[in-house]
Parts: structure tokens; sequence; C-alpha cells
């Protein structure tokens, strides 16, 4: 029981840590922001803000979701990860700590995605915004591929309700999105001040996370690896 709610609040702080990122933050509020210009009642900023964010809960979650079960239902690969997986955790956790803290970095290609299709997917409405959501959330920055390939994969890959840990990264993904959603609609003034008081915020807990990551990662290659305990 210990272990799943473990790996649970793991996913879910991840998830978290990916919607506040510099990168996906700046878009999430952008796109909710324009949603918010393109309709006049409050209700309906609401509803497409609550669209877009699920869909890129949906997103993350299905693609989790995809990747897990394509890793795990290959008998071949399954066998190896068990017998691997351990000491491939390590060095994966060193990486993406080293990323997480701006010591290595990476550059990740953009989707190709017009201002003509964004207006066109603005103005259908919710499913419109679900859609955006859902294409903007495959537009990953180093740091959001690096929690998400390099951290919750290998979570769930080992766990072993590693399925669902997808699903509620997908949902932390989604709460700090759903936040500013809520407060555009409600008409918050104060909102640009709330972002960069969230960005730096962020910037604190993606330093912390990624030493932990790092030190963990240093544990179980001292320990699966170089044997030294």
């Amino acid at each position: 029981m210990t272990d799943v709610l473990t790996g649970i609040g793991a996913a879910l702080w991840l998830g978290i840590l990916t919607s506040i990122s510099p990168c996906p933050l700046a878009t999430n509020i952008a796109a909710i922001s324009f949603l918010a210009k393109k309709v006049t009642h409050p209700f309906f900023v609401l509803l497409s803000g609550i669209a877009y964010t699920l869909g890129r809960m949906a997103t993350y979650a299905v693609l989790g979701f995809i990747l897990i079960n394509s890793i795990l239902g290959i008998p071949a690969v399954a066998q190896f990860l068990q017998k691997y997986m351990a000491r491939a955790l390590g060095p994966i956790l060193i990486i993406t700590g080293l990323i997480l803290l701006d010591a290595i970095k990476i550059n990740l290609p953009g989707l190709p995605f017009s201002q003509k299709h964004h207006n066109k997917l603005v103005e259908a409405g919710a499913p419109g915004a679900f859609l955006l959501g859902a294409v903007f959330a495959l537009a990953f920055c180093p740091v959001s591929a690096a929690l998400f390939f390099g951290s919750l994969i290998p979570l769930a890959v080992s766990h072993k309700s590693g399925v669902s840990l997808a699903f509620v990264y997908g949902i932390g993904t989604g709460l700090p999105v759903l936040a500013f959603a809520v407060a555009i609609s409600a008409g918050v003034r104060s909102l640009s001040r709330w972002f960069h008081k969230l960005a730096r915020l962020e910037y604190y807990m993606r330093i912390v996370t990624g030493a932990i990551f790092v030190l963990v990662g240093i544990y179980y290659t001292s320990i699966y690896i170089l044997k030294l305990f």
C-alpha cells in the first residue's frame, strides 16, 4: 500500500512540476488568455479552459499508457527491464536531474503549428480548445521531456500499477492549468503578478527536484552498478 501511494504521489508531483515549468507554463497561460479574448461570457471562458486542460491531461495520460503498455507488452523487453531496470534507473535519474539543474542542455524541435490552425481550433469552442491542449502537450520542452520520458516512464515501468501512474501524471499536469483557467474566467487582474511568483517558485522546486534525482541516481548507481553497498 505504501509503495502504491508513493508511486501515485511521485507521478502527481512530476505532473505538477511539468505543468509549471517555464515553457509549458507560459504556453498554458498564453493559450487560456487567448481563449478568454475570444469568448465574452465567463462561463464559456471557464468551459474552454477546462476543455484545454482536459486535452493536455488526456494526451499525457494516453501517451504514457501507450508507451508503458508497449514496453511491458513485449516479453523480451519486459524480461530485460525486470533484470536491468534497477541498474539503468541510477544513470537515468542522474541525467534527468542534470537536465533539471540546467547542467545538461538539449534542444527539441517544436511542432509545426500555424497561427491559422491555432485560430481555427480556438473558434471551434470547447472541442477546439480540447484539441489545442492536446496539440500543445505534444510540444515537449527539455524540462517537460526529461520529466515525462526520463522520470515518469521509468517510474511507471518499474511500478506494479505503472499504467495508472500515467493517468495520475496527466491529472497533475492539468491542476495548475485549471487553476489559471478559473482565475482568468473570474477576472483576476493580478494574474501576471502570480505568474511571476509561480515562475520563481518553479525554479526552486525544479532545483530541489533535480538535486534529489541526482542524489537518488548516485545511490542506485552505487548499489546496483558499482556494488559499493
